[in-house]
């Protein structure tokens, strides 16, 4: 604090001295302005494409979430419909070789072995699926 002496009242009258404050103000200033390009801007989202004028409108099979459902048995099926595991990774790659968003899942029965899971998640992988989830069944409940 600074101090004036002398003034109509006779005394001594204390005053701020404000030189330090905006000192540390153009600190914290430059501070800010190193740190501020070093944030992240915001997250990575996936955008829709749209599809290529010239190309026919693509049927509803193909525009469906597909589901890779592996049964007790050791069969397979692709929404529904029945496959084996040598034309998993063909099948997949024809189905999505025209998308853009390369999303499936995987539902496996309650007796089926995890190494039959992985197996058919190593396939998707392998056939240019990039997000592979798992369906389980409190998620299809709804819980």
């Amino acid at each position: 604090m600074g101090m004036d002496v002398g003034g109509k009242q006779g005394g001594a009258m204390a005053t701020m001295n404000v030189v330090p404050l905006i000192d540390i103000l153009l600190v914290l200033i430059i501070i800010f302005m190193v740190i501020t390009p070093l944030t992240p801007k915001g997250l990575d989202a996936l955008v829709p494409q749209p599809a290529p004028p010239n190309q026919k409108q693509q049927d509803q099979v193909t525009q469906k979430t597909i589901v890779v459902q592996i049964l007790d048995t050791g069969k397979l099926k692709i929404n529904d419909e029945d496959a084996n595991w040598d034309s998993l990774g063909p099948r997949l790659t024809d189905v999505f070789k025209e998308r853009a968003e390369k999303v499936a899942f995987v539902k496996g029965d309650d007796a089926v072995r995890f190494a039959d899971v992985a197996k058919a998640i190593d396939i998707m992988r392998g056939s240019g699926i990039d997000k592979v989830g798992l369906i389980t069944a409190n998620l299809e409940a709804g819980k």
